[in-house]
């Protein structure tokens, strides 16, 4: 029996069932893990699947997928950035020294918005104008960022 063509190869790849197109999809396996894992966690224990511990997961995982929708345009772009969780830090240092020192929030979140905006500035500046390169700007930000919450804080914690 000869080889296929390349013409039927193609037909046969573009062609071919959903469920073989479904199964060779990570997003699919990754969704089916996911789903097993809420399953068997549902399972074994009687507070899992309770409307305050999903409340409680949904609560915690949001400010983590506003920022996984932001680094989704930067990798879609090619570009990368390590920085992100020291800049959030950096923000949330901001927000609340500014409001221990007694300043009301409708002052404080712009202040930390500023210091955020700023940052992205440089990282920026350096990227496009300067030329450095993404992975090492963003990777000298982060150590920065993060040296400047500390410093800012004293190295403690703020309630």
């Amino acid at each position: 029996m000869a080889a296929p063509s390349l013409e039927e190869t193609i037909a046969r790849r573009v062609h071919g069932h959903w469920l073989t197109w479904l199964v060779g999809q990570q997003v699919f396996w990754v969704s089916v893990a996911a789903v097993a894992a809420f399953v068997v966690l549902a399972l074994a224990s009687d507070v899992f699947a309770t409307q305050q511990n999903l409340f409680n997961v949904t609560r915690n995982f949001a400010f983590v997928a506003i920022i996984a929708i932001g680094m989704t345009a930067v990798i879609i772009s090619g570009g990368i950035d390590l920085s992100v969780g020291a800049v959030l830090v950096l923000s949330g240092m901001v927000i609340g020294m500014a409001m221990n020192g007694g300043m009301s929030i409708w002052l404080a979140v712009p202040l930390a918005l500023g210091a955020s905006l700023a940052v992205g500035a440089i990282n920026g500046v350096l990227i496009a104008y300067v030329g450095v390169p993404p992975f090492v700007v963003t990777l000298g930000m982060l150590s920065i960022a993060r040296s400047l919450a500390m410093v800012l804080s004293n190295n403690r914690m703020v309630y």
